[in-house]
């Protein structure tokens, strides 16, 4: 593994595309990422080293358990994810969960209820934490521990992964060493999924989007009403959209339990849900089956999960 990383790519596919289509001729694959961190963010109360301090507001309590944050986190799981599930369920929606292991290791019902329901439950990491400082051992164990934690409360491993934020530069590596993993989406770089091929092996790439997400209700980021959510949204599918007529495109929609959650916020999702149903041609897709059409759109063999490499886990 290179110590420097990946190199950048500021092309892409400079219009040129694949010529896959979505299945039944769709114009647009719309996938709905529901993340789950609740219980898994930084809390002296769980052991850890500090206080997640970002909620609403930034605010952050040192030395002592902040009850208050660990209490704004709860409401995800007690009243967030119950009116969520109900939005995708009442319009048959298929979505994948980013979930972070510890936060299912906690919530277990929510995975149990997700694949009930149809949905995939992917890797949001272990800790809600970035990656980026972790030394090799460190992510190693991890990711290690993120999988066992979802196959536990999923019934299987995820084959999906999603770091918070910041990666480190051997992440993407670390995945495929796994060998448990399609895809990863940790990338914000394009409108539709990409392969790299590392170790000889080819990656799934989907990029995310933290546009088209309801953090953007946090931190001044420009969403208050549910129709601000709902009209950015809708904005972003009615172009790619008109694109798709042409070429594929994909569209991310990030979500969180403790914020769409929200009674003054949920109406914007099921606005947007019902904007994007009322178009023919679009397919609402979990991220691990957008993946493999992908993979068998460019001809690539079927992927199959290899076993994980002997003292992987820290």
């Amino acid at each position: 593994m290179s110590t420097l990383g990946p190199e950048r790519d500021f092309a892409g596919y400079r219009g040129r595309e694949p010529a896959i289509r979505w299945p039944n001729g769709a114009r647009l694959a719309v996938s709905v990422v529901v993340n789950v961190e609740e219980g898994a963010e930084l809390s002296i109360g769980a052991g850890d080293e500090r206080n997640e301090s970002i909620y609403e507001a930034v605010e952050a309590t040192e030395g002592a358990r902040d009850l208050c944050m660990e209490s704004h986190f709860e409401y995800g799981t007690r009243a967030g994810w119950p009116r969520i599930r109900k939005a995708l369920a009442d319009r048959a929606i298929p979505a994948t969960l980013n979930a972070n292991g510890r936060a299912l290791a906690l919530s277990p019902w929510i995975a149990t209820e997700a694949v009930a329901d149809g949905h995939e439950v992917a890797a949001h990491g272990w800790r809600w934490e970035r990656h980026v400082h972790m030394d090799e051992a460190e992510e190693r164990g991890a990711i290690a521990r993120s999988v066992d934690a979802i196959a536990a409360a999923a019934g299987t491993p995820p084959v999906g992964w999603h770091t918070r934020s910041a990666t480190s530069v051997r992440t993407r590596d670390l995945l495929v060493a796994h060998g448990g993993f399609l895809y990863d989406s940790n990338a914000y770089n394009d409108d539709v999924p990409y392969v790299v091929t590392i170790a000889g092996h080819d990656h799934v790439v989907l990029p995310y989007a933290f546009d088209t997400n309801d953090m953007r209700y946090f931190n001044r980021g420009g969403f208050t009403f549910a129709e601000d959510f709902a009209r950015y949204c809708s904005a972003a599918f009615d172009r790619l959209y008109e694109e798709g007529a042409t070429r594929p495109r994909m569209l991310s929609i990030g979500l969180h339990l403790r914020i769409i959650g929200r009674p003054a916020r949920i109406a914007g999702l099921e606005m947007f849900l019902d904007h994007a149903l009322g178009h023919p041609g679009v397919w609402f897709a979990r991220r691990d089956t957008i993946a493999h059409h992908w993979r068998a759109g460019l001809g690539l063999p079927v992927w199959q999960a290899r076993s994980t490499p002997k003292g992987f886990a820290a």
